[in-house]
């Protein structure tokens, strides 16, 4: 299996030994890369059972958890990193739990699909219908994709609420390129963001 993009981005960010979580961690896969290669102490928050089973078979602390429920069960500040990768669009509430990421940690990175990259824009143009493609397989009635977020909308947000952006990757299908950088908002497929307070 090839490492995926934004986990090879963030496992470059990680500091050896943090202490982190891993919200709506599927798998397992980005929680073991950062075990396995940066030491973390980690621990993963996940809903479905079949991503809990293979969590705990990888040997990974891991608990059911909604996160649209809120992270109260976290002291502020309990981690040194919280992280969340293409699941902010799933919530129902994503500045809900932007909030709430950056309570219970002291910094935290999340990565999310560019809805205003220009394929997906073209699509709709042209057939006046919701993308479909391979990183959102998803037909417009049973995705779980919920709040359609381009780069721009994130950083006004992040502005909106005082969060400071320490760094900035934003991805092609095929990896980084600086023609991307120059128009993220119409060219990135990916973003992702180290954020604190």
């Amino acid at each position: 299996m090839s490492l995926r993009i934004d986990h090879s981005i963030i496992e470059k960010w990680v500091a050896p030994k943090s202490r982190l979580l891993d919200l709506g961690c599927g798998d397992g896969s980005l929680l073991e890369l950062l075990r396995d290669n940066c030491r973390v102490e980690g621990y993963g928050l996940e809903i479905g059972a079949e991503e809990i089973n293979r969590c705990i078979a990888k040997g990974l602390n891991v608990l059911e958890h909604n996160l649209d429920e809120g992270l109260t069960r976290f002291n502020d500040k309990s981690f040194d990193l919280v992280i969340m990768t293409q699941a902010l669009q799933t919530m129902r509430f994503p500045h809900l739990v932007l909030d709430e990421m950056l309570r219970v940690g002291r910094e935290c990175i999340i990565a999310f699909p560019n809805f205003g990259h220009w394929k997906a824009r073209w699509h709709l143009a042209t057939s006046g219908r919701m993308p479909v493609s391979d990183l959102l397989p998803y037909q417009w009635y049973d995705t779980p994709n919920i709040h359609f977020c381009t780069v721009r909308d994130f950083e006004v947000l992040c502005a909106e609420k005082g969060i400071k952006i320490l760094r900035r990757e934003v991805t092609g299908a095929h990896g980084t390129h600086a023609l991307i950088d120059l128009a993220p908002n119409l060219l990135a497929v990916n973003a992702i963001y180290h954020l604190s307070k």
